[in-house]
């Protein structure tokens, strides 16, 4: 089971004067990830390197960001792997201290780094999110609100036409349930239409 993370998590270590700042936090897809490295890199414009490893929507990325190859992302990849996390980004920041660590040494400390970061970092377990889309007479808006709270979906959003347009998510195993018990609550005049 896949699992992402309550709150982000930080870092830091020194290792022969080179400074690491590692940060695991929760991410959404790649864009927000890329979003994140972008803003450290502004916080961050005297670092030698922000390095970084992404496992979100089943797909996986790292960036040594000029370290020798393989030796900062692909490691800190591994660590979230190890985990077993899914839609979580983790981020390094180095400040090169002068002192060169070597290929093994590089990878050890970017390890250690996101390892340190999620010791004592709380996992919960990630449901994924189906988006769903239904329509109803103004009659039936009551109870289609009370059927959403009932499930605790995630209201996007409300619009009101000729019918009542609910936008909202649910966790993916209780969606076709939920299609089901409403389709048969409002007696079929449910329209449901592409998220």
């Amino acid at each position: 089971m896949p699992f992402t993370l309550s709150a982000p998590r930080h870092s830091e270590l020194v290792i022969r004067k080179s400074r690491f700042i590692g940060c695991v936090r929760a991410v959404e897809d790649r864009a927000a990830a890329q979003a994140e490295v972008d803003a450290l890199r502004r916080a961050h414009p005297g670092a030698a390197h922000v390095c970084w490893a992404l496992m979100a929507g089943g797909q996986s990325a790292a960036n040594d960001d000029g370290e020798p190859g393989g030796t900062a992302g692909r490691p800190m990849l591994e660590v979230l792997r190890h985990h077993e996390l899914e839609g979580v980004l983790a981020t390094v920041v180095r400040y090169f201290g002068g002192v060169k660590l070597g290929a093994g040494g590089l990878a050890r400390a970017y390890t250690d780094s996101i390892a340190s970061a999620l010791a004592d970092a709380e996992r919960v377990p990630l449901l994924r999110q189906r988006r769903l889309h239904a329509a109803v007479p103004y009659a039936l808006e009551g109870l289609l609100r009370r059927e959403l709270a009932a499930a605790g979906a995630t209201i996007a959003q409300v619009r009101h036409d000729s019918l009542v347009h609910f936008e909202f998510s649910l966790p993916e195993p209780a969606a076709a349930a939920f299609i089901a018990a409403l389709d048969d609550a409002a007696q079929g005049r449910v329209a449901w239409l592409p998220a």
